[in-house]
């Protein structure tokens, strides 16, 4: 059974940090582009930070370049985002996101949510 875990939201004041984390099971994990995304009410889910297994490259939205960073250890199946510098636009549901690179294989998180406010 695929499974992916999502923790680590919460409400925290601008400028401050958290760390999301998102621990996966039910499928080869290491081989997956991992991704987060993140929707805040009335918008579409947006890519934020995304992590390629195989190269170790990583991309990222704009509006979070030199604040966010993620990463994943393949040994204990997760994968992180962390946090920096948040600003109240970066309130959303945060989604962890599985992506098989040559197959039709994706899967979801239930998502954490974000609340960034004084």
């Amino acid at each position: 059974q695929v499974q992916l875990v999502e923790s680590g939201g919460g409400l925290v004041q601008p400028g401050g940090s958290l760390r999301l984390s998102c621990a996966a099971s039910g499928f080869t994990f290491s081989i997956y582009v991992m991704s987060w995304y993140r929707q805040a009410p009335g918008k579409e889910r947006e890519l934020v930070a995304a992590f390629s297994g195989g190269l170790g490259s990583t991309n990222y939205a704009d509006s979070v370049k030199g604040r966010f960073t993620i990463s994943r250890d393949n040994a204990e199946n997760t994968v992180y985002l962390q946090m920096n510098s948040l600003k109240p636009e970066d309130t959303a549901v945060y989604y962890c996101h599985a992506n098989h690179p040559l197959r039709s294989l994706a899967y979801w998180g239930q998502g954490t949510q974000v609340t960034v406010s004084s």
